[in-house]
This record gives structure tokens, C-alpha cells and sequence, in this order.
């Protein structure tokens, strides 16, 4: 008896630790798959970009602007903008360019010297403001091209001018134009875009040529090399602006419907739509 249940004993060791390795393989097999699936996930790109990062989207890219196809519109360029010209109103549908923070610190006089530009049918003459009641307001300011000379002349070309009041021009549109510049050192660059709003009932005329005045202006800023993009929108009265820059901060997708342009096509879908709807001055402005 005592033999015989040794070899019983035995032969349960046997099962028991067969059991067990059969278990331990199992086990390590399922750790296998589990840190190959792990790897596959982490290597498989994701299938929409993330909306927290910056993109590397040429500026020039980024620039470009769908405009209103109601409007009549020639698309010139220049050494630091771009423009779409209305020959029938006699001034832009917009102007783009970017500023970056090393733009900023030029040391390039200002120009003051306006002039026409004769190979571009229906640009205004400079005495076509005389008179008027309105300043020659550019849309690319002087001061955002001190980096350059030819830059600094070209936005005294009056492809780049639109009538403006002056309680705007020297007011809230002035005001804006400096918290861009301090806006691209901060995010070491942006891009810039605004014009008349022209799908208005216009308020006036002026000049030999009917320059059109605008009732309205916008712009719109983005911020591509930021963690997140970030962007903000403006719509401005030609004429004084009560409450300050932050009373006509409006989202991008706002100016988009009021102008009838798309901007900023060449984002990433996700990303596009994130920034065109964000519209919090106060984090615009103070970001450190």
C-alpha cells in the first residue's frame, strides 16, 4: 500500500506541475500580445492632427484667402504683402502678410510718401482724399515693415489704403495694430489679415475716381506657432470705437460670415475649426 501510494503521489506532482507550465505559457503568451498590440498603437500615426500643437505651415500658405466671389478681385503681390484689389471700388478686398518678432525691431524711417501704382487698373490717385474728411488709412501698417525699405514704401502704395476717419485711424484701429506687434514677439510670429467690409451698404464716395468708404473694417489674427494655434477676429466701425479694441473682438468665423472670405484654409481641418471660433480678448491680449 505504501508503494503503491507513492506512485499515486508521483504521478498528481506530474499533472500539478504540467498544469502549472501550461498556465506560465499561457500567461506569457497573452503578456506577448498584449505588449505587441501596446507597440502597434503607440507607432500607428493618429488619423486626425492634434489640436495642441503648432503647425509648420508656410506663412505664405497660410496667407492665402478664398475670396468673396461677389466682389471683383486681382490678386497682386509684393515684396512683404499680399493683395486682393477691387478695381471697382478702388481699393482692397483684403491684405495679408505676416510679422515676426524679429520684424518688429527694425530701424527703417517711415516713408510718408504715398503714390499710386499705374500698371493696376482702378488703383486710386493719392488727391483723391483731398478734402475728403477721411485719412489715408493703411491696412498693412508702415510700422510692421521698419525691417525693410522697399516693405516700408510699398504699404504707402495706395493698393494698400482705404478711406478712414481719423478718430478710428489714429484711435482703436492704431491701438490694434500696436498689440499685434507686441503679439508676434511674444508668439514669435503671426499672420494678419483685414480690409474693408465691402458686402455693406457703403456710407460715401470720395475723389475724381468714387473711392468707396466703408461703413465697417476687420481683422483677423492667427498665431500658428503657438501651443495651441491660437486666433481672434475684429470688426471696427469707421469711426470712433466705444469700449476699446476688446468691445470689437469678434471669433474669425464671425468676420468670415459678415466679409463673405475664408480664411486660414490651409489649417488642418481640426485645427481650423477650434480657432475660428475662439474669441477671448483677454487671453489674446495677455498671454506671457
Amino acid at each position: 500500500m505504501a508503494k503503491h501510494k507513492k506512485k499515486k503521489k508521483k504521478k498528481h506532482n506530474t499533472v500539478s506541475l504540467g498544469r502549472i507550465l501550461a498556465v506560465c505559457a499561457l500567461l506569457l503568451i497573452m503578456a506577448g500580445i498584449s505588449r505587441l498590440v501596446a507597440h502597434d498603437a503607440s507607432d500607428r500615426p493618429s488619423a486626425l492632427p492634434d489640436d495642441n500643437r503648432s503647425v509648420r505651415i508656410p506663412a505664405q500658405e497660410l496667407m492665402k484667402v478664398v475670396t468673396n466671389p461677389a466682389l471683383d478681385s486681382r490678386l497682386l503681390n509684393y515684396k512683404a504683402m499680399d493683395v486682393s484689389f477691387n478695381p471697382r471700388m478702388h481699393e482692397p478686398n483684403w491684405v495679408a502678410w505676416e510679422l515676426t518678432a524679429d520684424e518688429t525691431n527694425g530701424d527703417i524711417k517711415r516713408s510718408s510718401q504715398f503714390y499710386s501704382d499705374d500698371s493696376v487698373e482702378g488703383c486710386a490717385e493719392t488727391y483723391d482724399y483731398l478734402y475728403s474728411g477721411y485719412d489715408r488709412g493703411h491696412m498693412a501698417p508702415a510700422g510692421d515693415m521698419k525691417w525693410d525699405a522697399t516693405a516700408m514704401r510699398e504699404t504707402f502704395c495706395m493698393v494698400n489704403i482705404c478711406p478712414q476717419a481719423k478718430v478710428l485711424n489714429t484711435g482703436a484701429w492704431k491701438r490694434l495694430e500696436e498689440k499685434c506687434r507686441s503679439v508676434a514677439r511674444t508668439d514669435s510670429a503671426i499672420i494678419i489679415i483685414c480690409g474693408p467690409v465691402l458686402t455693406d451698404t457703403l456710407r460715401d464716395f470720395i475723389g475724381d475716381n468714387r473711392v468707396a468708404v466703408p461703413k465697417r473694417f476687420f481683422k483677423v489674427i492667427l498665431s500658428p506657432y503657438t501651443t495651441p494655434v491660437r486666433g481672434i477676429g475684429f470688426i471696427m466701425p469707421n469711426d470712433r470705437v466705444k469700449g476699446g479694441m476688446q468691445a470689437t473682438a469678434v471669433s474669425i468665423d464671425e468676420v468670415e460670415r459678415i466679409t463673405g472670405h475664408d480664411f486660414f484654409s490651409a489649417l488642418p481641418d481640426s485645427i481650423e475649426l477650434a480657432v475660428e471660433k475662439e474669441c477671448d480678448f483677454n487671453s489674446w491680449s495677455n498671454r506671457r
